[in-house]
């Protein structure tokens, strides 16, 4: 049994630049042993297995080197570049095709962005963003990052690390300056420890140079618990931050552009959008992608 495999560079147009995701094509002979066997093989933070369900509707499903996840961005995204660059979603000349990925939380609608019949962006819609409560506990999380408690919080704003999801549960840390950011130096065995015991994928550590009003931020993520000790651009856990800066009025407007992935040597561009109605919000992530590696795999 042959498939069609890909490596993706996503969130940037340069080469090995980005966080490279897997995408394997035709996957409805797969089972999720094989799935799981070819993700670890792989070797890549994520990789996504596509199985055609309609015209501009797919299964995607998501495994790491070490288990299944429920969603994952970065990964929508490289499979999503494919679909398109392959032509199993059908392009324009000009403007938005809508798309369907279901995932292991439900139907997600992804817009891909046509220029001159050439691939701009691709945006992912995320699952609803729910907060699971701020952490008082800042001793424990300073255990594991090193730093001290008043590193903690956002420039001369106090703010408390907070657990959201908007498909994967992610803790949201803000740290007050870049250099503190720069110079984390995790304990990865105790941060995994913690993670699986608070069950949380991993922990997003944040800065800005803005106080308010903020367009811009930097990022640096990590997951252990998952086999990731440091994922140079993350899909999920920016659509987690942009939340968590709207609810705390601190966004300038509805966007942000997360600068992520110079601490692997991987720069990476993430954009991010959040539209509130209400006491509703809806949140999309999404970026540039392209690809690195084509290849069979034979199972």
């Amino acid at each position: 049994m042959k498939s069609k495999m890909f490596q993706v560079d996503v969130f940037t147009d340069k080469p090995f630049c980005g966080n490279p995701a897997g995408v394997v094509l035709d996957a409805e002979n797969l089972d999720d042993d094989l799935m799981q066997k070819i993700a670890t093989k792989m070797n890549l933070s994520e990789t996504a297995f596509v199985i055609p369900k309609g015209e501009c509707s797919f299964e995607v499903r998501f495994f790491t080197p070490e288990c299944e996840i429920d969603l994952c961005g970065h990964a929508t995204i490289a499979a999503f570049y494919v679909l398109s660059i392959k032509e199993r979603i059908k392009g324009k000349k000009k403007g938005v095709v809508e798309a369907v990925q279901n995932t292991k939380i439900g139907k997600l609608p992804v817009r891909v962005f046509f220029e001159d019949g050439k691939i701009q962006r691709i945006m992912m819609q995320q699952g609803k963003p729910k907060s699971y409560g701020e952490i008082s506990r800042l001793d424990e999380i300073c255990e594991f990052m090193n730093i001290d408690i008043s590193d903690i919080g956002l420039n001369n704003i106090d703010l408390k690390p907070e657990i959201i999801s908007t498909g994967l549960k992610d803790m949201i840390i803000p740290v007050r300056n870049r250099r503190i950011l720069d110079k984390l130096k995790i304990d990865f065995g105790k941060l995994k420890k913690y993670s699986l015991k608070n069950d949380i994928i991993g922990v997003h550590v944040f800065s800005t140079d803005q106080d308010r009003s903020i367009e811009e931020a930097f990022c640096r993520n990590f997951a252990p618990a998952v086999g990731i000790n440091e994922e140079s651009a993350t899909g999920t856990s920016n659509g987690a931050l942009i939340y968590y800066l709207s609810k705390n009025a601190l966004l300038k407007n509805d966007k942000l552009l997360v600068q992520q992935g110079s601490s692997l040597n991987r720069p990476s561009q993430i954009f991010c959008e959040i539209v509130k109605r209400g006491s509703n919000y809806t949140v999309h992530v999404g970026g540039k992608a392209g690809i690195a590696v084509e290849g069979t795999i034979v199972v």
